[in-house]
């Protein structure tokens, strides 16, 4: 199967690639899960935003280019090609932005949007609680109103990019009275609030890219609630929806590991076992196969339809093709896999990256739990457990 692209997308393409090649860091920049790396990441959002790349499917008035998804997905590949950093405002531009897009009021995309695009104020997501993962209807966090405030109460964990990050977005329960996915809205807060302490969670390679967020009487003006009182378990799963669908993992993330896959197996060739080759011939098909379906999907919204329980269809994919290729990784480099720079200083992106990748199957809701969603609305089968 072959794609083919208009003059004008391949002039586009053109275009992308020659000013990643011009301003992508030549060496890999340091973690994000650490304060050094993070800065360098932020930093790197502001050279993509100079070029006018912060987010490209964005409405022009919003920092964007105003491109289609077709562009995006051309972009994405010329970004990962040129080896571009992961991108620090995630939860922004992929999650939070695109939500408010659909529920915001006119007045909050002028105020989150355009600084989201520029990287100019960097978010973290803040839904997960000590007794609410990926059940989130369990959240108990409150959020009292009191004239134009509302006053929050309880913990988050879990929160990304909450250890370094400007503002945070999450739901909170605003009815006491109310149970499950009742009574519970969505709120952006800014993270250097008075109330709001940040205790970082050290993983296992040592950083703390993660935080745990603490809640004491924290004022937060009304006017920061998204689509109205009550209304956080529907734009939450809206947001969910954007975190397992189309743009949050994007296929050119995957083609560009699956070439740094191969480029390492015929490294090691020499020490490789049969099976190592037959999985890295497994994960390049994979890479394209995501490719292609991603475009079919791109096409389709194009055309006026919507991503369903496709979407997490597609996480579970991703998740599990990102964490195979760097298991596949982690083998090839035997003795040397678990060392944090080889030998000559170089850092080891592909141990950073298999640590990160065992969390995929859980993060944007659990991989359990997006097979019973496939289960029941693709393939009309009972849930698992359902009498």
């Amino acid at each position: 199967m072959h794609l083919h692209y208009t003059p004008e997308q391949e002039k586009f393409r053109a275009e992308v690639r020659a000013w990643m090649e011009a301003h992508v860091p030549k060496e890999p920049l340091v973690t994000l899960e650490c304060k050094e790396g993070f800065d360098q990441h932020v930093e790197w959002e502001r050279t993509l935003a100079s070029g006018n790349w912060g987010m490209v499917t964005w409405p022009e008035e919003y920092g964007g280019r105003g491109l289609d998804l077709i562009q995006w997905l051309i972009f994405e590949e010329e970004y990962f090609r040129a080896g571009g950093p992961n991108r620090a405002n995630q939860n922004g531009i992929f999650l939070l932005g695109p939500t408010i897009m659909e529920f915001g009021t006119e007045d909050q995309k002028r105020r989150f949007l355009t600084p989201m695009a520029k990287g100019e104020v960097i978010w973290a997501q803040a839904w997960s609680e000590p007794g609410a993962g990926s059940d989130m209807a369990a959240i108990s966090s409150k959020a009292v109103r009191d004239g134009d405030h509302y006053v929050i109460t309880g913990q988050k964990t879990w929160s990304s990019r909450a250890a370094f990050a400007d503002w945070g977005f999450g739901i909170f329960r605003t009815d006491p009275d109310s149970k499950r996915h009742k009574g519970l809205t969505f709120i952006l807060f800014d993270l250097n609030t008075p109330g709001i302490t940040r205790r970082p969670i050290r993983q296992l390679h040592g950083e703390t890219g993660f935080a745990e967020l603490f809640f004491d009487e924290v004022r937060v003006p009304v006017e920061n609630c998204l689509a109205g009182e009550g209304e956080g378990w529907n734009v939450a799963m809206a947001t969910a929806g954007f975190e397992r669908g189309l743009m949050l993992r994007s296929p050119g993330r995957f083609q560009a590991t699956a070439k740094r896959l191969v480029e390492l197996y015929r490294a090691h060739e020499a020490e490789a076992s049969p099976s190592a080759r037959e999985a890295v011939v497994q994960a390049w098909g994979a890479a394209q196969a995501y490719a292609y379906n991603t475009y079919a999907v791109a096409s389709k919204i194009m055309g006026g339809g919507k991503i369903g329980a496709e979407a997490s269809l597609n996480k579970i994919f991703w998740s599990e093709l990102d964490r195979s290729m760097h298991r596949t990784a982690m083998l090839l480099l035997g003795a040397h896999a678990e060392l944090k720079r080889f030998g000559n200083g170089q850092i080891n992106q592909w141990l950073e990256g298999y640590i990160f990748s065992l969390s995929g199957p859980i993060y944007a809701g659990s991989n359990e739990v997006q097979r019973n969603i496939v289960a029941e609305r693709l393939l009309g089968l009972p849930r698992v457990g359902a009498g």
